[in-house]
């Protein structure tokens, strides 16, 4: 089946809705776990009883969020699945293609909600029973202020959202208000929401590769010589000022000093090699996110090779980019990322397979996102009820990655975090066949 074929079946409702009903795994209950009765000898008032309950109740509860100490099980449970599939844009006259075939900006979420698709498909004959209404969110009629106004979103259970700005901030909001999850999969960003503990950011935030990165190459190498380039904009000056705030935080001992680049392309080859050292690894951390700047920075430094050992660490956007270029040959290449499926575990080969044999290709990497995350959330619902968020990080439901949520405090002295954060983060080398994960976790 093709994927126009498959686009235009979705196009016939906007919001689609998907009753997995086979048997459940719980029965329904929505019980709050009682708090113990105030130790006093005489019988308290009633308002200073209830104010001594509320107290114990938020001592109690994981991370001080009220709601995380409620155990809410039902037999059935309400999941609305965003992703950006441009049905208004993609299709004219009803069900008719605009074009012959999909245009490539479709694709991403089209992968996504087919993962997620199958993710469900396969919960559903291990017994789980859901309510799963599927929503474009960049279709003008299912809008999240729409669907607010129209109610649809009053019951839900749990969001997955693979969407950007503004949906996340809106769908934040929903979550908030509703006090249920929102799993943000793919935005690697916070959107500046602040105190939402219930909005968990799954593609790490920069700040955070590079806490990741820097603590990887003061432990894993002895002796280093580590550089830090970046161009003079404003946008990596505060990446580089973020890398030297971790430096100064972090505790080991052994760190060594990091050594900053200011890289401009009038910078000569003389001038470069003034900062590189031959008797230890040259450890160069590149700013730069796109390919052009990227490569233009790798130019200069392969030229560089044969005097002095080098290695290059990049950021999670090098994932998508292509070192074929004869002078990046010899070059030892790294990049951080959230993610990484080597494709050799069941759950990737089952997904491959069910690819090649339903839409005759292969599984993309949105596809592999959807299905996981889809897979962990619901298994966290099926096994431990709407308030999971005591147990977030759970190895025993692992698909592909270890995923490490922990809560972000913006704020000196809070209590409550403002979200919570995947800090799991690998440290891949590019090569020409696959790519390998250099820090197991």
């Amino acid at each position: 089946m093709s994927k126009s074929k498959i686009c235009s079946l979705m196009v016939t409702a906007c919001a689609l809705t998907i009753l997995l009903s086979a048997c459940s795994l719980f029965k329904s209950s929505s019980s709050s776990t009682p708090t113990a009765p105030p130790t006093t000898v005489t019988k308290p008032k009633e308002d200073e009883k209830k104010k001594d309950e509320k107290k114990n109740d938020e001592k109690a509860a994981p991370f001080n969020v009220p709601a995380f100490a409620r155990e809410v099980k039902k037999s059935s449970y309400n999941i609305a699945l965003f992703a950006p599939l441009y049905l208004d844009s993609v299709f004219t006259n009803g069900t008719e293609l605009s074009g012959r075939t999909l245009p490539r900006y479709v694709l991403p979420g089209l992968d996504f909600y087919e993962g997620a698709q199958l993710a469900l498909d396969s919960l559903q004959q291990q017994g789980v029973k859901l309510n799963v209404h599927v929503y474009d969110s960049k279709s003008r009629a299912n809008s999240v202020d729409n669907l607010i106004r129209n109610k649809s979103l009053d019951s839900v259970d749990l969001i997955i959202a693979a969407v950007s700005s503004p949906e996340i901030q809106e769908l934040s909001n929903v979550a908030r208000q509703r006090e249920v999850n929102l799993v943000s999969a793919t935005y690697p960003n916070d959107g500046g929401i602040t105190a939402n503990p219930f909005l968990l950011i799954t593609n790490s935030m920069l700040r955070t590769h590079g806490e990741a990165l820097q603590r990887y190459l003061q432990e894993a190498f002895a002796t280093k010589n580590i550089l830090l380039f970046h161009r003079n904009s404003a946008f990596e000056k505060r990446l580089a000022a973020d890398f030297k705030a971790d430096y100064e935080k972090m505790q080991n001992p052994k760190k060594s000093h990091i050594r900053e680049v200011i890289w401009s392309d009038a910078m000569t080859d003389g001038e470069l090699s003034q900062f590189l050292l031959a008797d230890r690894p040259n450890l160069c951390i590149i700013t730069a996110l796109d390919e052009a700047n990227a490569k233009a920075i790798l130019r200069k430094l392969s030229v560089q090779t044969g005097t002095y050992p080098i290695q290059v660490y990049g950021m999670p956007t090098w994932d998508i980019m292509k070192f074929k270029e004869p002078e990046f040959k010899d070059m030892q290449i790294y990049y951080t990322s959230p993610y990484f499926n080597d494709k050799t575990n069941a759950y990737s080969r089952y997904i491959t397979d069910y690819f090649k044999r339903i839409y005759k290709s292969r599984p993309s990497d949105m596809a592999f996102k959807g299905f996981e995350l889809t897979w962990y959330f619901v298994k966290q619902l099926s096994d431990k009820g709407v308030y999971f968020n005591g147990s977030l990080n759970d190895p025993s439901k692992k698909v592909f990655n270890n995923l490490n949520y922990q809560p972000v405090y913006l704020k000196d002295g809070a209590t409550m975090p403002d979200y919570f954060e995947n800090k799991n983060i690998n440290i891949i080398q590019k090569n020409d066949s696959s790519d390998v994960r250099m820090n197991f976790q």
